[in-house]
């Protein structure tokens, strides 16, 4: 049974588990923890005796050489298997043991236990924790098994650790004593397995957390379960088990990133006696399951949460899925993208606000009876910005005459059919040409484009403008009067794993449009390249180089740099603004997803440490590109030299 029905939210976030000890009788282990008075999703049931040793197999004639396993495949149906269980491997696994014998033992059962699960379709097994600071061995094993898997994860293990300079938390439970961040133990592991894609992990939730911000790192890394102690479990006033307000933020954040949870341990917490008798079971009189208190907490937290809200539910399809950007010179829009853009009613409420602004500062109220402005809409598409200038005019009193230029023959179509059907034949004229080759017949008052890209000027917005700012007044108003791109590094192990699997450079030196979700940002925006319009520069040049320095928090711990997130923040006129940047990114917009610069080497990063990083923005006779490096604490490759890779066409 579900935690609940949350709308919009299909994720596998509403699944809860149970880890359980070994039995024979499996049909009996998923009767007892899902049937409705337990009302568990799955189980995390090891797979095998765990007193199986394969020396002591080899030494007993009374041997079979039957594996001791949890029944056989035929006592539940292939899709019991693949959907109520996933298998946990013998703890007592240790591939990086000095003793021998234990280490050889552990690589032949590592491999059976796989071997067995991979038979019965489960759709992942729980990889114990490694064992000591080597795991050298562990991950070797581990890596010969991953790319003969066809659709099984394989999770590993990793207790939800940080115990150095953590203020907010004078006792851990550390099981390996002294200093520790688990996040360690993770990316090496990783490291040594070549970031495969069916490698993730499973974090121990402990009764102590570590800060926030080295929490933090782990939205951007694998993370497909997260186990919950029931001694992490605090007791409410009414004597059952709650959690804390960290554990609760965390556990929310588990469930906005598709984080199944898996409740482990006995049940620490004396019940009220009211709850204890035949009152607390089910309408047949079958006894509760002991952790289903632990879980109607878990689904409390599920069902609190707000609902998706109608953007976020139209964005899920598109988290954290790579597209390529457009090419709005070279290629023309089709009717299905111009649909989305013009559905997007804040961004044309925005630029209405900023045609208003200018409207009132351009005509005072003694003249809006008798001066004509007169606005030219350079690339105006299927009409929005026309329909929202019109708007502002009406709204402001002003008399406006209106061009409307389009290169897109097809969306000058739609164009003249939209000013027949409003009645705007001796208002709005149309042309359809590309406004760099455009003689305009008069000057215009004020310039509206909406010629953004995610990164502020990666759709030639500089190109475009500087080509028809030869038809605005001297004293004319552009709108938008600037625009700033923004950068920040993230850990980003999802999206780094699907440019790698292209294999090949090309993908590695291209920037993505992508509704980033499963990240963790590692350091606060910075600034990058700013263009203002419009430009009366006598040096004009739209080429830029920034050298920028993002410094980690020292609470956050060692992390992964795989790339990083751009955004931009637009001044349209005076105080209205547009933009995605987090910190001041306009509500309720979806026209633009952040844009994904990758690095073909990920970079480690160690605590509070500075990472440096240039960006150029470089212009040609025919395209513009960037290219982007690290020059420390690791040196990478200048990615793009030369727009090799990827180019935005003039």
């Amino acid at each position: 049974m579900v935690l609940g029905e949350r709308f919009g939210d299909k994720s596998d976030s509403r699944f809860c588990g149970v880890e359980t000890e070994f039995q024979e009788d499996m049909p009996q282990l998923l009767s007892f923890n899902l049937s409705s008075s337990a009302a568990f999703d799955f189980v995390l049931a090891p797979l095998m005796d765990p007193t199986y040793r394969p020396s002591l197999m080899d030494n007993n004639s009374n041997w079979s050489g039957v594996l001791p396993v949890a029944g056989s495949d035929l006592v539940l149906s292939p899709a019991q298997w693949s959907t109520h269980v996933v298998g946990k491997l013998s703890s007592w696994i240790d591939l990086d043991s000095e003793d021998e014998i234990l280490r050889l033992d552990s690589e032949i059962t590592l491999k059976q236990e796989v071997a067995w699960a991979s038979h019965l379709s489960l759709q992942a097994c729980l990889l114990p924790t490694p064992r000591g600071a080597s795991c050298a061995n562990y991950a070797r094993c581990v890596n010969q098994i991953l790319p003969g898997l066809s659709n099984m994860q394989l999770w590993l293990r990793i207790p939800l650790e940080k115990t150095d300079d953590d203020a907010m938390d004078e006792t851990h439970d550390d099981l390996n004593g002294g200093h520790m961040d688990s996040w360690e133990l993770w990316n090496t592991f990783r490291l040594l397995c070549g970031h495969h894609s069916q490698l993730f992990i499973a974090l121990d939730v402990l009764s102590s957390l570590p800060s926030a911000n080295s929490l933090g790192r782990w939205c951007g890394e694998p993370v497909r379960a997260a186990i919950i102690h029931t001694n992490s479990f605090l007791t409410n006033g009414r004597g059952y088990p709650c959690l804390s307000k960290r554990h609760q933020k965390l556990l929310t954040a588990f469930f906005d990133h598709s984080i199944q949870m898996v409740l482990s341990g006995k049940p620490v917490h004396s019940l009220p006696k009211e709850s204890t008798g035949l009152g607390s079971n089910d309408a047949d009189g079958v006894q509760r399951h002991p952790l289903r208190s632990y879980l109607d907490y878990v689904g409390y937290l599920y069902q609190r949460m707000d609902p998706l809200p109608e953007q976020e539910r139209f964005e899920l399809g598109y988290r954290d899925f790579l597209q390529s950007p457009l090419q709005p010179l070279m290629d023309n829009l089709e009717a299905q993208t111009y649909e989305t853009f013009e559905k997007d009613t804040m961004k044309y409420l925005q630029y209405q606000r900023a045609v208003c602004k200018a409207l009132t500062d351009r005509v005072p109220d003694e003249k809006a009876s008798i001066v004509t402005t007169v606005l030219m809409v350079v690339g105006a598409g299927r009409g929005p910005l026309v329909r929202a200038s019109l708007q502002a005019a009406e709204e402001t009193g002003r008399k406006m005459k209106v061009y409307a230029v389009e290169k897109n023959p097809n969306a000058v179509v739609t164009l003249h059919s939209l000013v027949k059907l409003e009645g705007w034949e001796n208002i709005v004229s149309i042309v359809s040409c590309d406004m760099r080759h455009w003689d305009a017949p008069e000057k215009a008052d004020i310039l509206v484009s909406e010629l953004l890209g995610s990164f502020g000027d990666n759709e030639l917005s500089p190109e475009c403008l500087d080509g028809a700012q030869r038809f605005l007044k001297q004293d004319g108003i552009s709108i938008p009067s600037s625009y700033t791109s923004f950068l920040q590094p993230v850990t980003a192990s999802k999206l780094y794993n699907d440019v790698k699997s292209h294999n090949d450079l090309t993908h590695f030196e291209t920037a993505y449009v992508v509704k980033l979700h499963n990240i963790a940002r590692l350091a606060p925006c910075k600034p990058v390249f700013t263009f203002t319009h419009p430009n009366y520069s006598t040096k004009k040049s739209n080429q830029r180089y920034k050298k920028l320095q993002f410094k980690t928090l020292s609470d956050t711990g060692s992390a992964l740099v795989h790339g990083f997130a751009g955004y931009f923040d637009a001044t349209l006129y005076k105080d209205v603004h547009l933009g995605i940047e987090p910190s001041s990114a306009t509500p309720n917009m979806f026209s633009w997803f952040a844009i994904f610069f990758p690095l073909r080497t990920p970079v480690y990063l160690q605590a509070g440490s500075t990472l440096d990083v240039h960006f150029w923005r470089c212009c040609g006779a025919t395209k513009v590109w960037y290219e982007w490096c690290v020059e420390s604490p690791t040196p990478s490759h200048i990615h793009n030299p030369n727009g090799r890779s990827y180019w935005v066409g003039l």
